[in-house]
């Protein structure tokens, strides 16, 4: 039988190497977020299994190892949509996502409206925004949960 002292070093220990994996596997999702990814294979990378790494993941950082991907995913395309070069579309498939009607409907929880309105308003501000440094625009336009936007209702779980 181990020592009550010993329990808690091996369990601090695991945290501590879990927390490690945890960071490795969201530098994973922050660089490869446009490539088809999904918890299974998130978890078999980081040697865990896909209900262990969704647990800890949402103890760490707070929500779920997808909708952490959904967030760099829309994040990404705020930029993309921004430049307006692109089709929203082209934009949804640039970033990784494989059904506009998801991207669209994750979008719209994000930033608070539509891609295509977004699109356009941000194409309308363009003029007035000239000169911005993108580091500024980027911080401004960051998406935000609609819980975490200012004056959201709070939702009942």
């Amino acid at each position: 039988m181990c020592h009550p002292a010993r329990m808690r070093a091996l369990t601090a220990a695991q945290r501590l190497s879990d927390l490690a994996r945890l960071r490795r596997v969201r530098d994973r999702i922050d660089r490869e977020y446009a490539q088809p990814l999904n918890v299974e294979a998130l978890a078999r990378g980081a040697n865990m299994s896909a209900g262990h790494l969704s647990r800890q993941f949402r103890l760490a950082y707070g929500e779920s190892p997808y909708a952490y991907l959904m967030t760099r995913r829309i994040e990404r395309a705020t930029a993309l949509l921004r430049r307006g070069d692109l089709s929203v579309t082209e934009v949804c498939f640039a970033v990784g996502c494989s059904s506009l009607g998801t991207f669209s409907t994750r979008f719209t929880e994000l930033v608070g409206m539509p891609p295509s309105a977004y699109q356009r308003r941000e194409a309308g501000a363009a003029g007035a925004g000239a000169g911005m440094p993108s580091c500024v625009t980027k911080q401004v336009t960051r998406p935000v949960r609609n819980r975490e936007a200012p004056g959201a209702e709070p939702q009942l779980a």
